[in-house]
């Protein structure tokens, strides 16, 4: 295969993860009532813990830890909701078949799905940042902004990475996966620590947490290097920098083995694109 060859391919799934993305980013502007729910409904949980803490005359940091949380909680609902369950409703609409038949590579589709929601969760996520940021007028400290920004963005990869790889799992779960995820909302949100310092928790159940769900280590290295709250923290903001490079590139690799393994179970069934009942 000489190199011109290579260069066309790299370019093909480049302009596929940017129609995908496209695709995504142009149809959140049209419904903006989506905008209002996924804006108005994480900033109204926000203030309520804001202000338990203010009555509780906790620590101003606490508050800090709350917005952060909330932000986190944007793009943790997003990538579950609009990533994750993404190709069980192209199903369940009857698109799948399309996407099957397209001569496109699927983890170009996977990435394209995963850039436009971080487009779509970052517009959110800035005004819950921006609003609680004025609103209650909470002050960060930027001592380590490349840090903090390399933390932001490994944190999204690795979120994403998850969602890439949920996606082929619950295609393949079916319908029942609904209920499991609503079950799971309000308890991942408190060991995963979104309101609190995960240390809080004990150190067996953060570290648990922190091995399945890449926003633990996120949020408490964006507390450490936005707060300055070394004393609350699990580990190092540096190492779990590592470890979250780590978690992001596994599931990535996971998610590109799970998509070939859920068409090498639909070729063999023929059941891919039936829906279910």
């Amino acid at each position: 295969m000489t190199g011109r060859d290579e260069v066309g391919k790299v370019r093909f799934f480049m302009k596929v993860v940017v129609a995908r993305a496209y695709v995504r980013v142009i149809g959140a502007q049209r419904e903006m009532s989506w905008i209002i729910g996924d804006t108005l409904l994480p900033f109204l949980t926000v203030c309520a813990y804001i202000y338990v803490y203010r009555a509780m005359k906790a620590p101003p940091e606490y508050t800090g830890f709350v917005v952060l949380g909330g932000v986190i909680m944007t793009f943790w609902v997003h990538m579950l909701w609009s990533m994750a369950m993404q190709l069980f409703w192209e199903k369940e609409m009857g698109n799948m078949a399309r996407y099957l038949m397209a001569p496109l590579p699927r983890p170009a589709l996977l990435l394209g799905m995963a850039l436009g929601g971080i487009i779509m969760a970052s517009s959110r996520a800035v005004i819950i940042y921006l609003a609680c940021r004025y609103v209650f007028d909470i002050h960060f400290h930027f001592n380590e902004p490349w840090l903090a920004l390399s933390v932001f963005l490994v944190t999204l990869a690795a979120l994403y990475g998850m969602g890439m790889t949920l996606s082929s799992l619950f295609f393949i779960a079916g319908r029942g996966i609904n209920h499991g995820l609503m079950a799971m909302h309000e308890p991942v949100f408190f060991v995963a620590g979104f309101y609190f310092p995960v240390r809080r928790l004990g150190m067996l159940t953060a570290t648990a947490a922190a091995a399945i769900i890449p926003a633990t280590l996120g949020l408490d290295a964006l507390r450490q290097t936005m707060l300055n709250a070394h004393d609350t923290g699990l580990i190092s903001a540096r190492l779990e920098l590592a470890i979250l490079s780590v978690m992001s590139v596994v599931f990535v690799w996971a998610s590109v083995l799970m998509i070939r393994k859920m068409e090498e179970l639909g070729r063999k069934s023929g059941k891919l694109v039936l829906s279910e009942g």
